[in-house]
């Protein structure tokens, strides 16, 4: 039995999707800037797709700038922003959960002469209110925020931040890196006080090398590459049109099937939680069963027992996780997320991430609890010798 449960990391990719590539890289395979008849029919199709993705966000086409990916979207946001604004002002914030898309390009911000608060956060994940309330001031000009955390899975109070970085700076713009939110979580874009928003194709069952940026209408942001002007002159380069194809078909059905989907994920979460508690003693779940948390992941640590050393041993039985350590810090192989809610180095070092997708069955939880334990059990005898 193979189980697949590195969902967060990238998910596969629907039939309908690969079908929508193949039509693109066969069929309608030209430049969509060339004036000729094909040219013009694959222009025609982006604008569709465009369109398709706007309404799943719930805001217009021309607010939708597509990418290579999540962490090009979010790259374009705070470096095209910050350098669209810094005449305004040099004060940026952030957290420290944060994916590296966003950290490292505040430490390089930071390093070029911005000033950046990094936001702490509690044991369970979330950012203080109160600390952002502090850190605002009239120089600030960006505050990036990611929706939904890509390790432990805790779901941020964007909609009550945004307002409240309003509230204090109405100038003061607002990023969020959603690539772990979208299609997992119902929200619009139009009722959360934000001003861009980053998603990412594979993250939805779509392909890898696309992502997209919301800018919201009126916001000012400079590109970071520059050519042929495509996508309204913010993001030049010939469009990666097959991968535009694949994502506007994952984010149609991500969006058809969307209700049921997370339904699904949050009654496979809770059952996951509930029988790994009950049928694995010592370990330690991170991730809650509530709405504070994304349904689609499960962070465990299995102390005494290395997490490279769990994750080799499940993949023998088939069993595809993701390791809790996987982002490094100033502490070799040690994941910043953790570190960060400071958790015990043992419980750091024997973390493991399981993150389902809607294709993802009971009897796969079932299977991937049952040889869990069984690794877990025998791990610790042998180590103990």
């Amino acid at each position: 039995m193979e189980v697949y449960l590195d969902n967060a990391a990238t998910t596969k990719p629907r039939k309908e999707v690969v079908e929508s590539i193949l039509k693109s890289l066969e069929e309608q395979y030209a430049n969509p800037s060339s004036l000729h008849k094909k040219g013009v029919e694959v222009e025609k199709e982006i604008k569709r797709i465009r369109r398709i993705v706007a309404k799943a966000l719930g805001c217009t086409d021309q607010e939708i700038i597509f990418t290579s990916s999540g962490t090009e979207a979010n790259n374009l946001a705070i470096r095209g922003i910050t350098d669209a604004y810094k005449r305004s002002g040099n004060h940026i914030i952030t957290s420290k959960i944060e994916h590296k898309s966003v950290l490292n390009t505040f430490n390089e911000l930071e390093r070029k002469g911005f000033k950046v608060t990094y936001l702490d956060v509690d044991e369970k994940g979330f950012i203080s209110t109160e600390q952002l309330k502090d850190a605002i001031n009239n120089s600030t000009i960006l505050v990036s925020i990611m929706y939904v955390n890509s390790e432990i899975g805790s779901i941020q109070p964007i909609e009550e931040i945004g307002k409240i970085i309003k509230s204090i700076n109405p100038k003061t713009l607002f990023h969020v890196d959603g690539v772990q939110a979208f299609g997992k979580i119902k929200f619009n874009i139009k009722d959360i006080k934000i001003d861009s928003f980053s998603i990412s194709g594979h993250k939805i069952h779509g392909p890898k090398g696309i992502g997209a940026l919301y800018i919201k209408k009126g916001t000012k942001i400079n590109p970071i590459l520059t050519g042929g002007s495509q996508e309204m002159g913010i993001r030049s380069g010939t469009e990666n049109v097959p991968g535009i194809y694949g994502l506007g078909e994952a984010v149609k059905l991500s969006m058809e099937d969307q209700d049921k989907n997370i339904e699904h994920l949050k009654k496979l979460r809770d059952y996951f939680i509930d029988t790994f508690k009950s049928q694995v003693e010592g370990i330690h779940i991170t991730s809650e069963k509530n709405d504070n948390f994304a349904p689609h992941i499960i962070n465990v640590s299995f102390p005494g027992v290395r997490s490279e050393i769990m994750l080799h041993s499940l993949e023998q039985d088939g069993i595809y996780v993701s390791s809790g350590s996987a982002c490094s810090s100033k502490r070799k192989g040690y994941s910043h997320v953790l570190e960060a809610i400071n958790m015990r180095d043992d419980l750091i070092d024997s973390a493991l991430r399981f993150s389902l997708s809607y294709i993802t069955t009971k009897s796969e939880i079932d299977y991937a609890i049952e040889k869990t334990k069984e690794h877990f059990i025998n791990l610790k005898r042998i180590i103990k010798r």
